[in-house]
Protein backbone atom coordinates (compact mmCIF):
# COMPACT_ATOMS: atom_id res chain seq x y z
CA UNK A 1 0.00 0.00 0.00
CA UNK A 2 1.47 3.37 -1.25
CA UNK A 3 1.13 5.68 1.89
CA UNK A 4 1.35 8.35 -0.33
CA UNK A 5 -1.52 7.66 -2.47
CA UNK A 6 -3.63 10.76 -2.53
CA UNK A 7 -6.88 8.80 -1.88
CA UNK A 8 -4.63 7.17 1.60
CA UNK A 9 -3.69 10.61 2.50
CA UNK A 10 -7.42 11.97 2.13
CA UNK A 11 -8.81 8.93 3.65
CA UNK A 12 -6.34 9.02 6.94
CA UNK A 13 -6.51 12.66 7.29
CA UNK A 14 -10.73 12.68 7.32
CA UNK A 15 -10.33 9.76 9.65
CA UNK A 16 -7.84 11.72 12.08
CA UNK A 17 -10.21 14.88 11.80
CA UNK A 18 -13.55 12.78 12.55
CA UNK A 19 -11.59 11.85 15.69
CA UNK A 20 -11.07 15.31 17.36
CA UNK A 21 -14.24 15.94 16.32
CA UNK A 22 -15.59 12.89 18.48
CA UNK A 23 -12.86 13.83 21.29
CA UNK A 24 -14.62 17.22 21.58
CA UNK A 25 -17.45 15.08 22.77
CA UNK A 26 -16.63 12.19 24.33
CA UNK A 27 -13.39 9.62 25.83
CA UNK A 28 -11.62 7.80 23.99
CA UNK A 29 -12.58 4.62 25.05
CA UNK A 30 -16.08 5.48 24.26
CA UNK A 31 -15.48 6.38 20.55
CA UNK A 32 -16.74 3.05 18.23
CA UNK A 33 -14.88 2.48 15.03
CA UNK A 34 -18.73 2.55 13.85
CA UNK A 35 -19.32 6.60 14.74
CA UNK A 36 -15.63 6.84 13.44
CA UNK A 37 -16.62 6.15 10.17
CA UNK A 38 -20.13 8.00 10.19
CA UNK A 39 -18.38 11.21 10.87
CA UNK A 40 -15.23 10.78 8.68
CA UNK A 41 -17.57 9.25 5.95
CA UNK A 42 -15.29 6.20 5.42
CA UNK A 43 -16.62 2.73 5.33
CA UNK A 44 -15.62 0.32 8.17
CA UNK A 45 -13.33 -1.79 5.90
CA UNK A 46 -11.42 0.76 4.41
CA UNK A 47 -11.18 1.75 8.09
CA UNK A 48 -9.66 -1.75 9.51
CA UNK A 49 -7.70 -1.78 5.97
CA UNK A 50 -5.61 1.05 8.02
CA UNK A 51 -5.95 0.40 11.59
CA UNK A 52 -7.09 -2.38 14.40
CA UNK A 53 -8.65 -0.47 16.40
CA UNK A 54 -9.73 3.67 17.59
CA UNK A 55 -6.75 3.55 19.52
CA UNK A 56 -4.26 2.31 16.73
CA UNK A 57 -5.43 5.82 14.63
CA UNK A 58 -5.04 7.96 18.08
CA UNK A 59 -1.54 6.41 18.30
CA UNK A 60 -0.75 7.65 14.87
CA UNK A 61 -2.28 11.14 15.43
CA UNK A 62 -0.09 11.37 18.64
CA UNK A 63 2.66 9.75 16.99
CA UNK A 64 2.92 12.58 14.50
CA UNK A 65 2.02 15.19 16.93
CA UNK A 66 4.56 14.34 18.74
CA UNK A 67 7.47 14.17 16.33
CA UNK A 68 5.77 17.61 14.91
CA UNK A 69 6.49 19.12 19.09
CA UNK A 70 10.05 17.43 19.06
CA UNK A 71 11.36 19.01 15.72
CA UNK A 72 9.69 22.66 17.12
CA UNK A 73 11.49 22.10 20.55
CA UNK A 74 14.80 21.47 19.27
CA UNK A 75 14.49 24.52 16.46
CA UNK A 76 15.97 27.06 18.78
CA UNK A 77 18.88 24.76 19.48
CA UNK A 78 19.90 24.86 15.28
CA UNK A 79 20.66 28.40 15.74
CA UNK A 80 22.77 28.81 19.02
CA UNK A 81 26.47 27.12 19.91
CA UNK A 82 25.42 27.12 23.40
CA UNK A 83 21.53 27.70 24.92
CA UNK A 84 21.75 31.04 26.43
CA UNK A 85 18.56 32.84 27.67
CA UNK A 86 19.39 36.22 27.47
CA UNK A 87 20.12 36.02 23.91
CA UNK A 88 17.45 33.53 22.79
CA UNK A 89 15.81 35.04 19.79
CA UNK A 90 12.19 35.03 20.00
CA UNK A 91 11.41 34.15 16.41
CA UNK A 92 13.43 30.53 16.70
CA UNK A 93 10.95 29.34 19.35
CA UNK A 94 8.89 26.91 17.49
CA UNK A 95 6.83 25.65 20.13
CA UNK A 96 3.88 27.97 19.80
CA UNK A 97 3.39 27.02 16.01
CA UNK A 98 3.15 23.66 16.69
CA UNK A 99 0.47 24.38 18.91
CA UNK A 100 -1.16 26.69 17.00
CA UNK A 101 -0.78 23.55 13.73
CA UNK A 102 -2.45 21.62 16.05
CA UNK A 103 -5.14 23.82 17.89
CA UNK A 104 -7.89 20.89 18.52
CA UNK A 105 -5.85 18.61 19.20
CA UNK A 106 -4.55 20.97 21.68
CA UNK A 107 -7.89 22.36 22.70
CA UNK A 108 -9.18 18.66 23.94
CA UNK A 109 -5.98 18.22 25.94
CA UNK A 110 -6.68 21.39 27.84
CA UNK A 111 -10.29 21.26 28.41
CA UNK A 112 -11.18 20.73 32.06
CA UNK A 113 -13.46 17.60 30.60
CA UNK A 114 -11.12 15.90 29.25
CA UNK A 115 -8.71 13.14 30.63
CA UNK A 116 -5.54 13.54 32.44
CA UNK A 117 -3.37 11.68 30.90
CA UNK A 118 -3.38 13.84 28.19
CA UNK A 119 -2.05 16.28 29.78
CA UNK A 120 0.24 14.04 31.27
CA UNK A 121 1.45 12.72 27.84
CA UNK A 122 2.19 16.02 26.94
CA UNK A 123 3.96 16.90 30.03
CA UNK A 124 6.28 14.02 29.77
CA UNK A 125 7.16 14.20 26.05
CA UNK A 126 8.23 17.61 27.42
CA UNK A 127 10.16 16.73 30.29
CA UNK A 128 11.59 14.30 28.04
CA UNK A 129 12.75 16.11 25.61
CA UNK A 130 14.05 18.91 28.58
CA UNK A 131 16.23 16.14 30.12
CA UNK A 132 17.42 15.45 26.22
CA UNK A 133 18.38 19.00 25.95
CA UNK A 134 19.95 19.83 28.88
CA UNK A 135 21.53 16.36 29.88
CA UNK A 136 20.42 16.83 33.23
CA UNK A 137 20.47 13.84 36.34
CA UNK A 138 19.97 13.66 39.50
CA UNK A 139 17.06 14.64 41.92
CA UNK A 140 17.30 17.83 42.14
CA UNK A 141 18.28 18.85 38.45
CA UNK A 142 14.22 16.92 38.17
CA UNK A 143 12.73 19.22 40.08
CA UNK A 144 14.14 22.41 38.39
CA UNK A 145 12.54 20.17 34.85
CA UNK A 146 9.33 19.54 36.18
CA UNK A 147 9.13 23.26 37.32
CA UNK A 148 10.17 24.45 33.69
CA UNK A 149 7.89 21.94 32.36
CA UNK A 150 4.98 23.17 34.33
CA UNK A 151 6.07 26.82 33.31
CA UNK A 152 5.49 26.00 29.44
CA UNK A 153 2.56 23.98 30.68
CA UNK A 154 1.05 27.25 32.18
CA UNK A 155 1.43 29.22 29.27
CA UNK A 156 -0.38 26.79 26.74
CA UNK A 157 -2.96 26.34 29.36
CA UNK A 158 -3.39 30.27 29.79
CA UNK A 159 -3.15 30.57 26.02
CA UNK A 160 -6.07 28.03 25.53
CA UNK A 161 -8.08 29.66 28.29
CA UNK A 162 -8.14 33.17 25.66
CA UNK A 163 -8.91 30.75 22.96
CA UNK A 164 -5.25 31.14 21.69
CA UNK A 165 -5.73 34.88 20.36
CA UNK A 166 -2.67 35.74 20.58
CA UNK A 167 -0.81 34.71 17.89
CA UNK A 168 2.68 32.05 17.68
CA UNK A 169 4.65 35.13 17.33
CA UNK A 170 3.21 37.00 20.71
CA UNK A 171 3.50 33.68 22.66
CA UNK A 172 7.34 33.46 21.73
CA UNK A 173 8.12 37.12 22.93
CA UNK A 174 6.29 36.20 26.13
CA UNK A 175 8.31 32.76 26.87
CA UNK A 176 11.53 34.64 25.65
CA UNK A 177 10.74 37.58 28.29
CA UNK A 178 10.18 35.11 30.68
CA UNK A 179 13.68 33.42 30.49
CA UNK A 180 15.62 36.33 29.82
CA UNK A 181 14.13 37.89 32.99
CA UNK A 182 14.45 34.54 34.99
CA UNK A 183 18.16 34.31 34.20
CA UNK A 184 19.36 37.90 34.07
CA UNK A 185 22.21 38.05 36.55
CA UNK A 186 21.43 39.45 40.12
CA UNK A 187 21.87 43.52 40.45
CA UNK A 188 24.62 44.10 42.56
Amino acid sequence: MNENDLRIVKTKRALHQALLALLKKQTLESISVSMLCREAGVNRGTFYLHYNDVGALFDEHLHYLLKDLEESYYEPYKHVTEMNHSLLDPATIRIFHHVKKYQPFYEIVFDKKSSISYYYSLFEKIKGLMIESTGASGLSNMFVIAYQVNAIMGLLIQWSEEGFSQTPEHMSEQLSSILKTMYQAPVK
